[in-house]
């Protein structure tokens, strides 16, 4: 392992909570589309419920997946699909697609900046790596769009580099391929890496190309060679440690 490796960071489940983040989408899309579209706040609240349930439902979600040729082709059906959708639960006109793809944007860029669903520790954590000259990348399956809102909202984007974001890599979060990519748009060796997430099957990738894995989810079995820990805020010891 390099003396100081490259870390990369998934955001949710890792830095963030997303039991947390659900209530408030569903409150701050009532509070940007209503005013915007007409309807109510809890019209649109009660819809964004709904409608996410539908989307992300493991049967629907993975046709979604399926069907999409490239991540641009899977953003536009998604931001259509999600406002559209959203418009008619509400019982309120739905725009033009060009105009749905605009207010999809804006609207996801004021609500991932007023979102706090933080774990306990991490921004602490974050802080320390940085401020020990550590390099820390996310590698996450949202847009840069959204890690970008998330960050700016939690005091910490000064703190990273890139933001990968499967927009900037062209590729959804869902085979090694990703890392792939990532490791070469990065130009960096899996070896000088330290990749931190909490699914297991995504680090069983990365750790396959040879980068070192840590898994925040200790209710589910980490790959072998994988360390595991309870929260992000135990990180900057356990790379202290790994490094020594």
């Amino acid at each position: 392992m390099a003396a100081k490796p490259i870390i990369l960071l998934d955001d949710g489940g890792v830095m963030n909570d997303n039991r947390l983040r659900g209530p408030q989408w569903q409150r701050l899309v009532g509070e940007f589309f209503a005013p915007r579209l007409g309807g109510t706040p809890a019209a649109w609240a009660e819809a964004n419920r709904v409608l996410m349930m539908d989307i992300f439902g493991p049967a629907n979600w993975q046709a979604r997946i399926q069907a999409a040729t490239d991540y641009a082709s899977f953003e536009r059906t998604y931001w259509c699909d999600w406002l559209g959708g959203m418009c008619q639960l509400a019982n309120v006109a739905v725009p033009s697609e060009e105009a749905c793809l605009e207010l999809a944007c804006q609207a996801e860029t004021y609500i991932t900046h007023r979102v706090r669903a933080t774990f306990p520790g991490v921004i602490e954590a974050l802080h320390e790596l940085h401020t020990q000259g550590y390099t820390l990348h996310t590698a996450s399956g949202e847009s840069s769009l959204h890690l970008h809102g998330y960050l700016t909202g939690m005091g910490v984007r000064d703190y990273f580099g890139r933001l990968y974001g499967a927009d900037l890599l062209g590729i959804l979060k869902e085979t090694p391929e990703y890392y792939e990519r990532l490791f070469a748009n990065a130009d960096i060796a899996p070896c000088d890496v330290l990749i931190v997430d909490d699914t297991p099957r995504v680090l069983a990738w990365a750790r396959d190309l040879g980068a070192m894995t840590v898994l925040i989810n200790t209710e589910q079995e980490a790959p072998d060679g994988t360390f595991c820990l309870n929260n992000l805020a135990a990180l900057p010891q356990l790379v202290s440690q790994l490094t020594r």
